[in-house]
C-alpha cells in the first residue's frame, strides 16, 4: 500500500504541472486538432484508470463501515455520519456522484469468506475491464444497472456470459468487432440482454416502476413552483412527442413571412432554453386538455383556472392578480391571458368584500369563430412556430377589457408561449381590413414593417393561384 500512495502522489504531481501547463500555459489553446484530439482520448483513459481506484476505494470505506458497532464503523471513526458523508469530504465530489460510486463498488466488489477465501464480484468481468482503464463509472453502472434488478430470476452462468460480452464490447472487442463502447451504447446493450434473460419478462420491473411513478409539486420559490417526479417511460414518451410537436420551429416554405433582409431569411432563433420549452409544451398541454372538454368536471363546469384580478389594476397593467389553488400572486400579464384565452365572469365585491353583482359567464370565443379563425391562421401566426390550430388559444388583438370585441377581426392563433408573453415581447401584432400583420423585432427586420403572415393552406393556395 506505501507503494501505492508514493505513486498516487508522484502522480498527482505530475497532473498539477500538466494541467498548469495546458490550461494556464496554453498550451491546448494552441494545439493542433489532432494534438486536441490526443490529449482528450489521454485524459478519458487516465479518468477511467482514476474511476478504478475511486470505486475500490469507496468500496473499502462501504466494507470497513459496516460493522454492528456504530463506534467501530470507519465513517464514524472519521467523525462522519455515514459513507455518503465521508466520501464527500475526501472526494470533494457531489451527494449524487458519491452515490454513484457506492452503487458501482457492490457491482465489482469482491468478498471474503470466514475463513478468508476470496468470493467473485458479482461482474468479474467489467471488474477487470474497469482496473484496466477500458471502462469508467458511467460505463461500469450503464451495465450493472439493468443485469442487477433481474435479481435472482436469472441463473449465475448466464448473468456471467452477459457480463463478459458486454465487457468485452467495453474493449472493443465484441462479437461484431465494433469500436469500444461508450456508456450508452452499453446501457442500451446490457438492457437488450437483460430483457432476453429474464424470464418474467417486464412484469417485476413494470409493478416496481407503478409505485415509484409520481408527480410532486414543491413550495413556492421566487415567483415559481419548483416540480419534480417519475414518469413510466410510455407517459414520458408521450410527453416527449408533445414537446416535440410544440417546441421546435417548422422551417416551412409555407409560411409568407420573409424580411427584405438576405441576412434574416431564415426563420428567427428561438431563445428559450430547452428547460423553457419543456415548461411552455407542458403548459400547453394542460391548458388544451382543460379545455377539451374530456376531463371530468368539477362543480358541474371543467377543470377552470380561476383568476382574480382588480379592475383598474387590470386597466393600468400594474399590481397583483391571484390565482385559485396557490396563495402566490401573480402579475397582471398572467390575468390577461388567462382572461383572453378562457371564460370571463365579471363579479363585483364591495370595498368591505361582499359580492355585490355577479355577471354571466361570457364565452371569449365561440366554436364557430375558433373554426374560422383556425381556417384563416391555419396555426400559431408567429413565424417559426407553427404549433398547429387544435393546441393554440385565440388572442384578443385589443384587449378584452379595453373594449376589444369578441370578433372574428380582433382574434388571432397564438401558441401558449407566444400568447403568454405578447404584451412583454418584442413581436406585435395588428389586423388590417380582417387580415392578421406582424411587426417582427428590429434585430430581426430593420425595416420593422408591417407584414401579413399566414400559414393557412386555402389562403396560401389561393395566393399561388393568383401569382400564376
Amino acid at each position: 500500500m506505501e507503494a501505492l500512495l508514493d505513486t498516487l502522489r508522484g502522480t498527482v504531481e505530475q497532473l498539477h504541472d500538466l494541467t498548469d501547463q495546458g490550461l494556464r500555459g496554453g498550451a491546448i489553446r494552441t494545439s493542433s486538432d489532432g494534438d486536441l484530439v490526443d490529449a482528450l482520448r489521454l485524459a478519458g483513459e487516465a479518468a477511467r484508470l482514476v474511476d478504478a481506484l475511486l470505486v475500490e476505494g469507496a468500496g473499502e470505506v462501504v466494507r470497513r463501515s459496516r460493522m454492528p458497532e456504530r463506534d467501530l464503523r470507519l465513517a464514524t471513526r472519521m467523525g462522519c455520519h455515514d459513507v455518503n458523508e465521508l466520501l464527500q469530504r475526501l472526494t470533494r465530489l457531489a451527494p449524487s456522484s458519491t452515490a454513484r460510486l457506492q452503487r458501482a463498488a457492490r457491482a465489482v466488489l469482491v468478498e471474503h469468506c470466514l475463513d478468508g477465501e476470496e468470493l467473485p464480484a458479482t461482474l468479474p468481468a467489467m471488474r477487470d475491464a474497469l482496473i484496466d482503464g477500458q471502462v469508467g463509472v458511467d460505463g461500469l453502472l450503464a451495465v450493472a444497472a439493468p443485469l442487477e434488478a433481474m435479481g435472482d430470476r436469472v441463473g449465475r452462468e448466464d448473468l456471467l456470459t452477459a457480463d463478459a460480452v458486454l465487457a468485452a464490447e467495453a474493449r472493443g472487442e465484441g462479437p461484431d468487432a465494433a469500436p469500444p463502447a461508450c456508456a450508452d451504447l452499453l446501457r442500451v446493450q446490457a438492457t437488450v440482454w437483460a430483457a432476453a434473460l429474464d424470464q418474467d419478462g417486464a412484469e417485476p420491473r413494470e409493478h416496481r416502476a407503478t409505485r415509484r411513478r409520481g408527480v410532486w409539486l414543491g413550495r413556492e420559490q421566487d415567483g415559481i413552483i419548483p416540480l419534480k417526479g417519475a414518469l413510466l417511460p410510455e407517459v414520458a414518451a408521450q410527453f416527449q412527442r408533445i414537446c416535440d410537436a410544440t417546441g421546435s420551429p417548422r422551417a416551412s416554405e409555407s409560411v409568407a413571412f420573409r424580411p427584405d433582409s438576405p441576412d434574416t431569411d431564415a426563420f428567427p432563433p428561438d431563445p428559450r432554453t430547452t428547460a423553457q420549452r419543456t415548461h411552455d409544451a407542458l403548459a400547453t398541454a394542460l391548458f388544451t386538455a382543460a379545455s377539451s372538454g374530456l376531463l371530468p368536471t368539477l362543480g358541474g363546469a371543467a377543470p377552470t383556472l380561476v383568476v382574480s384580478v382588480r379592475h383598474e389594476d387590470l386597466l393600468a397593467g400594474t399590481g397583483w392578480a391571484h390565482v385559485d389553488g396557490t396563495a402566490e400572486p401573480v402579475s397582471i400579464a398572467a390575468a390577461r391571458h388567462a382572461g383572453c384565452a378562457g371564460v370571463i365572469q365579471r363579479v363585483l365585491l364591495g370595498g368591505n368584500g361582499r359580492i355585490i353583482r355577479i355577471g354571466t359567464e361570457e364565452r371569449v370565443f365561440n366554436k364557430h369563430q375558433r373554426r374560422a379563425i383556425a381556417l384563416r391562421d391555419g396555426n400559431c401566426i408567429i413565424p417559426g412556430c407553427g404549433v398547429p390550430a387544435a393546441w393554440c388559444e385565440i388572442h384578443h388583438v385589443t384587449d378584452h377589457a379595453k373594449g376589444g370585441p369578441t370578433h372574428t377581426d380582433n382574434g388571432v392563433l397564438l401558441c401558449w408561449h407566444h400568447h403568454r408573453f405578447i404584451d412583454t415581447g418584442t413581436w406585435k401584432i395588428r389586423i388590417n381590413h380582417g387580415i392578421p400583420e406582424i411587426q417582427a423585432p428590429r434585430w430581426y427586420d430593420p425595416t420593422l414593417r408591417w407584414r401579413p403572415v399566414t400559414t393557412s393552406p386555402t389562403r396560401l393556395r389561393d395566393r399561388t393561384v393568383r401569382r400564376t
